[in-house]
């Protein structure tokens, strides 16, 4: 791969820590290369600086991206490491999704203070979260709930509510095992009754189109099964014009020789929801996910999503 240093932008998190050492780990591997071959480049971005309101107020998903995309354009980083779910469907000219690493674990964990499972919660107990797919299944399960805007990394969140600042809280599985942080969860929910957000579990790199050098380091590390599912739902994503103002969920798999795909699309309060379920040959895999989007946006009808600006 030659002798240039290799430079790798991400977010400055505990988890986008672990993500960027994960992919250079993969690449060492791939490659024969010494860790001194690689930079690790923190960059703060708006959604890491912006803790005291919703990121539906101030932007959506762009805010964990954007000072990141600006350097990887303009050539000071040479690949950048994102959480899949936080990316924007649209993204700057010159750049793509070039890499994705096998998913991990995609459900979504409750973490309780004092009982361990949702359900057993008692009537009005208090549940934060910063996600407003979350906050609308939350109300969609159990309406009674007092759910609350909850900010801050995976350790903050865990000490808040450790401290008793919410009796529960909801965070992603992969995020937690990637920083070894499984032993919190009093229970796992199941893809079916709290679909995930589309990408979650997965880690992309973006990359600038045509830059030969990048696209060969990164081919031998690239999942194909989990950049086809993301494909799909991506698609789905972008045909929904999904950003962080919009509660949807969906999650694509591979079943045998077929990709299997689930959305749902919910009102912010929980009351309204639309669900379909999809599949087909795993090549068309971005056209089951748009056309899955399409015939969603179709049922649920253009005054569904008046709540959703």
């Amino acid at each position: 791969m030659g002798t240039d240093l290799i430079r790798i932008g991400t977010r400055g998190s505990d988890l986008a820590l672990a993500q960027a050492h994960e992919t250079r780990t993969r690449l060492m591997t791939a490659h024969g290369l010494p860790k001194e071959a690689f930079e690790i480049e923190i960059v703060s971005t708006a959604g890491d600086r912006i803790q005291d309101r919703p990121l539906a107020e101030v932007g959506g998903k762009g805010l964990f991206t954007m000072e990141i995309e600006e350097r990887l354009s303009d050539g000071r980083i040479d690949l950048a490491v994102h959480s899949a779910k936080d990316m924007p469907t649209e993204l700057p000219d010159g750049l793509y999704l070039s890499c994705f690493l096998p998913r991990e674990d995609a459900r979504d964990a409750f973490i309780g203070h004092s009982v361990k499972n949702l359900m057993d919660l008692p009537q009005g107990a208090t549940v934060g979260s910063s996600s407003l797919r979350r906050q609308a299944l939350l109300r969609r399960m159990r309406p009674d709930l007092n759910v609350v805007l909850y900010r801050g990394n995976v350790p903050t969140r865990l000490r808040k509510l450790a401290e008793g600042a919410v009796d529960g809280t909801m965070l992603a599985m992969a995020g937690l095992r990637r920083l070894n942080l499984a032993d919190h969860v009093t229970e796992a929910l199941s893809l079916t009754a709290f679909p995930p957000a589309p990408g979650q579990g997965a880690i992309c790199i973006e990359s600038r189109i045509g830059d030969k050098r990048i696209d060969a380091l990164l081919a031998p590390i690239d999942h194909a099964e989990t950049a086809a599912a993301l494909a799909c739902e991506r698609a789905f994503l972008g045909a929904l014009d999904g950003s962080c103002r919009t509660p949807i969920a969906g999650y694509a798999h591979l079943a045998g020789d077929k990709l299997v795909f689930a959305g749902m699309i919910l009102t912010p309060d929980g009351k309204d929801a639309h669900e379909i379920e999809t599949d087909g040959p795993l090549a068309d895999a971005a056209r089951i996910g748009r056309q899955a989007g399409e015939e969603i946006r179709r049922r649920a009808g253009t005054d569904f999503f008046a709540s959703w600006s």
